[in-house]
C-alpha cells in the first residue's frame, strides 16, 4: 500500500539497485532529523519504525507515535498504542473460507444497506493457500496420495466452488490450489520477498515485506527476516480492508545463540528446547528476537523451523535478521536476481543487515542457550512445551499415565482378526507431518537416511502403526525421490499421503477400525509421534491420548518401536535380519551424510520448476465449476458454505450507548490452558453430537462428515461444534469429557449447544468462566464466532492467550480478567450463579476495572473488580459497533 505523504522526518530517499530506481523511507535520515541513536533498535522494532513512518498520516500515525517507538532503543517507555499495517494477508483453506464467506455477506449487507457491493474488496495484497483439507483416509501404499487426493475434491467440492468464485470476483485475491504444499512453506519458498515493492507516481517504493496470517504458524516466515504473525480471521478481514492493526508497542526478549549442535541432533530438538525455555521466560504478548554468534550455524531452515512454533513459546514472533543466508536461500529458492540484489542493497542501507560488525541489539529482557547443550527431544504428551529428553520418555509416558487414563495398566488386549496385541503406551500413529519439520531438507533427509539403514537391517514398522509422510511441498518428494530415499521411506509405510497440513491439524484420518474398537473398548491410552508443532488434547486424533512432538527421522524410529515403552538409548528398535539386535544409535545418520545427501539431491531448478505455474493446479482444480457475480448465490442446501447471520437487520449507526450485561448465567466453567481447539475442534465430527445429528438431518451420512475445520463456511454446524471438543471438561459437569454442561436452574444435564438454545429462548446472556491462558492455541476465528452465535457475552479468565483476546473483541464479546489472587476456586463457582456486569454504559475506557456482581443461589451477593481486557481505543470502537466487521462495514458504507 502507497503511503499518505507526512514525512514529518524528511525521511525519503532514492535508493539505486542495479541501475533500477527505486524509493525508500529512510531510518538513517529519520535518526538524523530528530529520533537520536537507532543503530541498536533491535531489527524487528526497526521494521515497524519504517512502517510507521510511512504511513504516517497524523491520525492512525502520527510522529509522536514514531518517537515513542524510536525511544525504545533506549529505554522500555510506557505502554503506547500504535497502528500497523502490514503489506499483505495469508490464508489457509480452514480459516480462509470462513474469510470469504464473510466477505461474501458484507457485500449483501452493503446492498442491503443501499451501497455498492464492490467496495467490500481487499485493497490489501491477499494469497490464500489451500492446504488444510487433505486427510489421511489412505495410507502405506502406493495409491495413498491418489486415492486422498480423490476423496479431498469429493468432500469439498462445494468449499472450492465457493473459493473459485472468490479468486474471480475480489481483486488483489489469489488461491494457490490443493495439493501444493503448506501456506507457510509456499510461503516462504515462493510468495515472500524480504523486500516488498510498490509503484507510486510512476516511481517504485521499496519497503520491508510484512504480513498477517489466519494461521498461528505465519511465524515462520521470521526465519526469512519477514515480519509477521498470526492473527484471527476477524482482524485479517479487516486488514484486508484497509484497516490498520492496531497493537502496543512491543517489548523484544533477545534470544542469544551461542556455538553450533553436536552430532545427532536436530533442528527439531533445537525449537523443543528454545519453547520450553521460552515458555518458562514468559514471553506472550511480546516479540522474540534471535542473535548472537550461534546464528551462523543456522542454516536458512533451521531458522524457520525456530521461528515456526512462536505460538508454542507463546511469543507474537520469532525473528530473524537479514543476513548472508537469507541471500544465499533466497537465490536458492529461485528468486528473480534483481529482487535477491534489492534484498541485501535495501538491508543495508537500513541497518537491517547483520553480521560480525552489528552491534548487539538492546532489548528488554535475554536469555541464551549453548546450543551444544541440546539433546534429542520430544515434547508431550498434550502441550508442545513439555519437552522431555529422548532418554526420558519411556519413563515420563508411566509417569504421565495416571493424569491420561482411570485405568490401570492392563494384560496386553488382542486386537480382532490380528496377530497381535495392544497395550497402552503403543504407537498407533507415526506422521512426518507439518510446517515445522517439513520445510528443512536436514530433518526429512534424516528420516530417510534413518529409514535406509533400518531396512538394509532388516526392520520393519510395527503392524499396528499408522504411517504417513505429508511433505510440506512438492519440492520435497522431488528431492527424496532423486536421493532415492523415498523408497526407503516407503518400505516402513512412510508412502506420500498428501502435500499439506495433515495429522497435525487433526486431519489424521480413522484409524484401522479393528484398532479403534480395540482402544475404546478397553480405554487404552495409545500415542501418536508427529513431526508438528501441537499437540493438544483431542486435536490429532478422537481414539490417541498421548501426542508427542519429534524430528522426522524419530518418528520413523518409533513407527518401527511401536511403543512408547521402550528407551531408545538403551533399547534396541528391533532384531536385525542376521538375529542381532539393532540400536537406533546403529541407524542414526550422520551430519556429513545428511549434507552431502543435501547436496547431491536438491537444486535450485527444483523450486523453478515446481512454482512456475503455482496458481493453475492440478486437473482436479481446473475441472471445479466457478460462479460468477458481484455476490454469492448462496445454496439454501449447502452444508458447507451459508450465509452467516452476522449482520442481518444492521443498523446503519451502533447504539448510542452500551447496555449493561445482566443476570447472565455461566454457561462452562473452564480450567487452565483451554485451547482454542477445546473451544472450536478442526477435527473429526462424532454421530452423536449436535453438529452430527444436525449434519444427518440434512441427509449426509457420517462417511462424508468430513471436519469441523472443513464445514467452517456453516455456521449452523460450527456453532454446535463449538465447545464439542471430545476431551473438554466443564467443572460444570463434573465426571463429564466433551461438550456437556447443566442448565440453570433445572440442574438438567445436557449438551452446550443444547443449554445455549434453551438460554436462548429465555433472553438469558452467558458468561464462560475460565483459569489461565484461555485460548492458547491456533488462531481459530470460530472459537470466537462460535462462542458469539451460543449468546456470551463475556468471558472472565484469569489470562488469555493474544490471538484468541483480540477475536473476541472482534466479535463484540468482552474479555475480562480475575484480579491476583481470585479465580473460579476462590470463588467457589459452581455454574448456579447469576452474573451482572455494571460500567459498559457510563462509556469505556482500555484496560479499565469493570464491576462484576455474583448472585449465589441462596441470593447473597459479592461483588469483585475484573480488568477489561479491551486493550486499545480501537478496539473499544469494535466493541460498541457489535465487532469488527461491523464497525468496517458501516465505515465503508459511510
Amino acid at each position: 500500500m502507497s503511503p499518505v505523504g507526512h514525512d514529518s522526518l524528511k525521511t525519503r530517499r532514492p535508493l539505486v539497485v542495479d541501475g533500477v530506481p527505486f524509493d525508500y523511507f529512510s531510518l538513517e535520515a529519520a535518526a538524523q532529523n530528530g529520533l537520536g541513536d537507532i543503530s541498536r533498535l533491535p531489527a524487528s522494532l526497526k521494521v515497524l519504525l519504517e512502517n510507521l513512518l510511512r504511513h504516517e498520516d497524523g491520525r492512525t500515525v502520527t510522529v509522536e507515535d514514531i518517537k515513542a517507538l524510536a525511544a525504545r532503543a533506549t529505554a522500555p517507555g510506557p505502554e503506547r498504542e500504535i497502528a500497523y499495517r502490514p503489506a499483505r494477508v495469508l490464508m489457509q483453506d480452514f480459516t480462509g473460507v470462513p474469510a470469504v464467506v464473510d466477505l461474501a455477506a458484507m457485500r449483501d449487507a452493503v446492498v442491503a444497506l443501499g451501497g455498492d457491493p464492490r467496495k467490500i474488496n481487499p485493497l490489501t495484497p491477499v494469497d490464500l493457500v489451500i492446504d488444510h483439507s487433505v486427510m489421511v483416509d489412505y495410507y502405506g501404499g502406493p495409491d495413498a496420495l491418489a486415492k486422498n487426493t480423490d476423496m479431498e475434491f469429493h468432500r469439498n467440492g462445494e468449499r472450492y466452488a465457493f473459493l473459485r468464485w472468490g479468486q474471480k470476483a475480489f481483486d488483489n485475491f489469489r488461491v494457490v490450489p490443493p495439493g501444493t504444499g503448506i501456506c507457510h512453506q509456499v510461503n516462504c519458498e515462493y510468495l515472500a520477498k524480504v523486500v516488498w515493492t510498490s509503484p507510486e507516481n510512476g516511481r517504485s517504493l521499496a519497503y520491508p515485506d510484512s504480513l498477517v496470517g489466519t494461521d498461528s504458524h505465519t511465524t515462520m516466515v521470521n526465519g526469512l527476516s519477514v515480519l509477521g504473525w498470526g492473527v484471527g480471521g476477524i482482524e485479517a478481514e479487516a486488514a484486508m480492508l484497509g484497516q490498520p492493526i492496531s497493537m502496543l508497542i512491543p517489548e523484544v526478549i533477545g534470544f542469544k545463540l551461542i556455538g553450533a549442535v553436536r552430532e545427532g541432533v536436530t533442528a527439531t530438538d533445537v525449537v523443543l528446547t528454545v519453547t520450553q525455555m521460552l515458555r518458562k521466560k514468559g514471553v506472550v504478548g511480546k516479540f522474540v528476537e534471535f542473535y548472537g554468534p550461534g546464528l551462523s550455524a543456522l542454516s536458512l531452515p533451521d531458522r524457520l523451523t525456530i521461528a515456526n512454533m512462536a505460538p508454542e513459546y507463546g511469543a507474537t514472533c520469532g525473528f530473524f535478521p537479514t543476513d548472508e543466508e537469507t541471500i544465499r536461500y533466497l537465490s536458492f529458492t529461485g528468486r528473480d536476481a534483481g529482487q535477491v540484489k534489492l534484498v541485501e542493497a535495501y538491508a543495508k542501507a537500513q541497518g537491517l543487515w547483520h553480521d560480525e560488525r552489528t552491534p548487539e541489539p538492546l532489548f528488554s529482557d535475554t536469555l541464551s542457550l549453548e546450543l551444544q547443550s541440546v539433546e534429542p527431544s520430544l515434547a508431550g504428551p498434550k502441550r508442545p512445551q513439555d519437552r522431555v529428553g529422548l532418554s526420558g520418555v519411556k519413563k515420563g509416558f508411566a509417569e504421565a499415565l495416571p493424569t491420561l487414563s482411570n485405568e490401570p495398566p492392563t494384560t496386553p488386549v488382542q486386537v480382532e482378526g490380528q496377530d497381535y496385541r495392544l497395550t497402552h503406551g503403543d504407537v498407533v500413529i507415526a506422521a512426518i507431518t507439518s510446517c515445522t519439520n517439513t520445510s528443512n531438507p536436514s530433518v526429512l533427509v534424516a528420516a530417510g537416511l534413518l529409514a535406509r539403514k533400518a531396512v538394509e537391517r532388516g526392520l520393519t514398522r510395527k503392524p499396528w502403526v499408522k504411517t504417513s509422510l505429508a511433505p510440506g511441498s512438492q519440492v520435497v518428494a522431488d528431492y527424496l525421490a532423486v536421493s532415492g530415499l523415498q523408497d526407503s521411506l516407503n518400505a516402513l509405510g512412510f508412502y506420500i499421503a498428501g502435500f499439506g497440513c495433515t495429522t497435525c491439524i487433526g486431519n489424521s484420518g480413522p484409524l484401522d477400525p479393528p484398532i479403534a474398537r480395540a482402544v475404546d473398548d478397553n480405554a487404552l491410552v495409545v500415542s501418536a509421534v508427529l513431526s508438528g508443532n501441537r499437540n493438544f488434547e483431542g486435536r490429532i486424533s478422537p481414539h490417541v491420548k498421548a501426542n508427542y512432538l519429534a524430528s522426522p527421522p524419530l518418528v520413523v524410529a518409533y513407527a518401527i518401536a511401536g511403543s512408547l515403552n521402550i528407551d531408545l538409548t538403551t533399547e534396541p528398535l528391533g532384531t536385525g535380519k542376521d538375529g542381532k539386535p539393532v540400536y537406533l544409535r546403529d541407524i542414526w545418520p550422520s551430519s556429513d551424510e545428511i549434507k552431502e545427501t543435501i547436496a547431491s539431491s536438491l537444486t535450485r531448478e527444483m523450486f523453478l520448476k515446481r512454482y512456475a505455474d503455482v496458481f493453475q493446479g492440478p486437473a482436479q482444480w481446473r475441472a471445479v465449476p466457478v460462479a460468477v457475480g458481484q455476490t454469492y448465490a448462496w445454496d439454501d442446501a449447502s452444508t458447507y458454505v451459508k450465509n452467516p447471520p452476522y449482520f442481518v437487520g444492521l443498523a446503519k449507526e451502533p447504539p448510542a450507548a452500551l447496555d449493561n450485561i445482566g443476570g447472565a448465567r455461566p454457561l462452562a466453567i473452564l480450567g487452565d490452558s483451554i485451547t482454542t481447539d477445546h473451544i472450536s475442534p478442526a477435527g473429526s465430527i462424532k454421530k452423536a453430537t449436535p453438529g452430527g445429528a444436525f449434519l444427518i438431518s440434512r441427509g449426509v451420512s457420517p462417511e462424508d462428515f468430513n471436519s469441523y475445520g472443513a464445514r467452517r463456511g456453516n455456521d449452523d454446524v460450527m456453532t454446535r461444534g463449538t465447545f464439542a471438543n471430545v476431551r473438554l471438561r466443564n467443572e460444570m459437569a463434573p465426571g463429564t469429557e466433551g461438550g456437556w454442561t447443566r442448565h440453570q436452574p433445572s440442574g438438567e444435564q445436557m449438551f452446550i449447544y443444547d443449554a445455549a438454545m434453551a438460554y436462548k429462548a429465555q433472553g438469558v446472556p452467558l458468561m464462560i468462566i475460565a483459569g489461565k491462558e484461555y485460548g492458547t492455541g491456533s488462531s481459530r476465528d470460530w472459537a470466537a464466532k462460535g462462542t458469539k452465535l451460543l449468546g456470551v457475552k463475556a468471558v472472565i479468565a484469569e489470562s488469555f492467550e493474544r490471538i484468541h483476546r483480540s477475536n473476541l473483541v472482534g466479535m463484540g464479546i468482552l474479555p475480562l480478567q480475575f484480579k491476583t489472587g481470585v479465580d473460579r476456586k476462590t470463588l467457589s463457582l459452581d455454574g448456579s450463579e447469576l452474573f451482572d456486569i455494571d460500567g459498559l454504559s457510563d462509556g469505556l475506557v482500555p484496560r479499565q476495572d469493570i464491576a462484576v456482581t455474583i448472585t449465589r443461589r441462596d441470593g447473597t451477593r459479592q461483588t469483585i473488580s475484573c480488568l477489561s481486557r479491551i486493550d486499545t481505543v480501537d478496539e473499544i470502537e469494535y466493541y460498541r459497533h457489535g465487532g469488527i466487521l461491523n464497525y468496517v462495514l458501516r465505515s465503508l458504507v459511510a
